[in-house]
């Protein structure tokens, strides 16, 4: 490991902050009043983050029972016990005897002030106030109601980043109906091997989507999907792009409009159990046929209010938007932003197009606050040597949320040096899995280079080496300890929670720990409490017998202005792996052999000799999933001559077919 910490050292173990909350800031942070909050409900002097995080995991029913009232959760019933038990892991039941309704929840604020704004790449803008959107929900959920659609009934969707999106989820969680959503995005083939599996009764759909300035009508994959899922009762088509379509042109189809036009009357909320489901999310079937995580209610409402209103300190003031498509659960967190009344804003289409200032010129027009993005969007931006600050209007904006993979130490000095030095830069790490996050921002903590700033309130995490140790300093496993609200009930169709138990449960069971093992490479920082994330456990290369995480290479690879994005995978060699990487270049850049001797010097010196790929090769794209993660999985599985399957679920599945090309070539080196 000395070549690690030596790379750890140039990083990380500076301990010189980026960014440093001032006063003011700290006292008018949610966190600071819940901390107070705290004190005084259970008479305690907790002064520290650390301090309340270690709170929160000791007393687990009193800092749950402290967030329910925080957030203000709308119940009809309050909760008997927080939690039944903690030893049952998976399995422990949440807020039993209380009765609530999500859709609620989010849908406090009824007045005229604005709740979506919605944005295209070209431009063209539609705003919905909060009394707006109760009423286009009550009349949408009446409809459903007349479809015949009961509590636990499944409504999915179809569905680009736009406002009718968010009515049809909220108008099916309003009368108890289970959301499941695919992007717009995603082929017919993707589609329905996600909503094929859990039979819904209703389907919205657009009739298309933007994306760098065209126009993709997607009717001809609705009527494969419509075909290939025979539960429908109903199709609920909604003109986006003006295709030349009807209603009527659709089995069983009724237009979006129509709909909320016709059904008039007060929205009505079910109240339902807690552990009543509200989502079924799906894995990104990179590696099989997606797995369907069914999520309940209340533990996802309390989990994410606790996010977006503790650590992205979410006001009623802000303007948020993130650049998420309905496939990723971060629209689903986007969604919870509601429950505060801030604004939000939609975008669909390319947050590059026409050019890199497309989001920026948002966040001057619509005056956006906090703006969540992805690390590979910041990498580009840096990789092309643009400023911000220097462009546009910034005074608006007070934070950055970035996930989706690690973020460099050199993307968070790009952040604090081209966008704005006084900015939370909140990055944030978790999944589909818990529809929330694991790790992430603190806004009353300074923000270090690569790090995030500490674990989640309420989640007892830890990194384990392969012995089932605790480690800090060293690289780990991320692991969970006890149960948290927003894991899921179960997965669909998986009896005796069989395939629930192996995807978390059983890594370290034969150690003798019952812990959830996440799948990703991590490391806790022992002198600032923050987290360095690696990326995916299972994409760790073994070199000569020392893991080699993905992300360290990249970290390297990645600040060269030669290189604009990169992806390792290691090519079995007998009993050992080596490094395969992969550079797609930066525009009238070319892959020299001295450009290849650079970075192997630069890996050998900044990383360790075990980093240093056999080969360096030259690509046109690297594959992303549609939540904009490196699929290294599926490359590896080329370079290995494995089969891929589910090539649907890339985001650039045509990127695929040039490794298959360049095949005998890596074999050949």
């Amino acid at each position: 490991m000395a070549g690690l910490k030596e790379y750890q050292r140039g990083k990380v173990a500076q301990l010189r902050p980026l960014w440093t909350p001032s006063e003011d800031r700290i006292r008018e942070a949610n966190l600071t009043n819940f901390l107070a909050f705290v004190n005084q409900k259970y008479r305690l002097k907790i002064k520290s983050y650390p301090e309340l995080h270690r709170w929160s995991v000791d007393k687990v029913s009193d800092f749950w029972s402290a967030i329910w009232d925080y957030t203000g959760i709308v119940c009809s019933r309050r909760f008997e016990t927080v939690v039944d038990d903690l030893a049952k892991f998976p399995g422990a039941r949440w807020f039993s005897g209380a009765r609530l309704n999500f859709a609620q929840n989010l849908l406090r604020q009824r007045d005229e002030t604005i709740a979506l704004v919605s944005r295209t790449e070209e431009g063209r803008l539609s705003q919905t106030s909060y009394s707006d959107l109760f009423r286009r929900v009550g009349s949408l959920g009446n409809a459903l109601r007349k479809m015949g659609i009961v509590p636990g009934d499944r409504v999915a969707g179809y569905m680009p980043n736009i406002e009718e999106t968010v009515i049809a989820m909220l108008a099916a969680t309003s009368i108890g109906a289970v959301w499941a959503c695919c992007g717009a995005e995603l082929g017919s083939a993707a589609v329905l091997d996600r909503l094929g599996q859990v039979e819904p009764k209703v389907l919205f759909v657009a009739d298309g989507y933007i994306y760098k300035g065209k126009k993709f009508n997607i009717l001809p994959n609705v009527e494969k999907v419509v075909g290939g899922v025979p539960s429908l009762k109903k199709v609920v088509l909604a003109s986006h792009i003006g295709a030349d379509a009807k209603a009527g042109d659709l089995s069983s189809s009724v237009a979006f409009d129509d709909l909320t036009k016709s059904e008039l009357g007060e929205a009505r909320f079910e109240q339902l159990p807690p552990d009543h489901p509200v989502y079924i999310m799906f894995t990104s079937g990179t590696t099989g046929k997606p797995k369907c995580m069914v999520q309940g209610a209340a533990g996802v409402l309390v989990n994410q209010l606790k996010e977006t209103m503790l650590h992205a300190d979410l006001k009623k003031t802000d303007c948020v938007t993130y650049i998420a498509s309905p496939s990723w659960m971060m629209w689903n967190w986007l969604m919870s932003c509601l429950a505060a009344g801030a604004r939000i804003v939609l975008h669909d289409g390319n947050p590059l197009y026409p050019d890199w200032g497309a989001m920026w010129n948002i966040i001057q027009e619509d005056k956006i606050s906090i703006f969540g993005c992805s690390a590979s969007y910041i990498n580009y931006l840096r990789s092309i040597g643009v400023k911000p600050a220097r462009t546009y209007d910034l005074s608006s904006l007070r934070e950055i949320s970035q996930t989706g993979s690690p973020l460099s130490a050199d993307g968070f000095e790009w952040v604090y040096r081209d966008v704005k030095p006084n900015l939370h830069l909140n990055s944030i790490s978790g999944g589909t899995d818990i529809n929330g996050c694991f790790a992430g921002g603190v806004p009353i903590l300074p923000v270090y280079a690569g790090e995030l700033q500490g674990p989640g309130l309420g989640m007892k995490i830890n990194v384990y080496n392969e012995n089932a140790k605790p480690v800090v300093d060293v690289m780990g496993e991320l692991v969970c300890e006890a149960p948290a609200p927003s894991m899921p009930l179960r997965f669909w169709n998986d009896p005796g929670d069989l395939g629930y138990r192996e995807a978390y449960f059983e890594y370290y069971r034969p150690k003798g720990k019952n812990v959830w093992r996440h799948g990703d490479y991590v490391m806790i920082h022992s002198k600032t409490g923050g987290l360095t994330f690696y990326g995916r456990s299972d994409a760790v290369i073994k070199v000569s017998g020392v893991r080699v995480g993905t992300s360290e290479i990249y970290n390297v690879v990645e600040k060269m202005p030669e290189i604009a994005d990169s992806l390792a995978v290691g090519q079995n060699s007998g009993e050992d792996q080596r490094i395969i990487l992969f550079v797609k270049m930066a525009p009238r850049q070319q892959l020299s052999d001295d450009l290849k001797e650079k970075i192997r010097k630069a890996l050998r010196a900044e990383a360790s000799p075990k980093h240093v790929p056999a080969v360096i090769l030259e690509v046109p794209d690297i594959p992303y999933t549609l939540n904009m993660k490196k699929v290294e999985t599926a490359v590896a599985n080329i370079v290995n001559n494995r089969p891929v399957t589910n090539r649907d679920a890339l985001a650039n599945p045509e990127s695929l077919h040039f490794y298959t090309e360049i095949l005998p070539l890596i074999h050949s080196q």
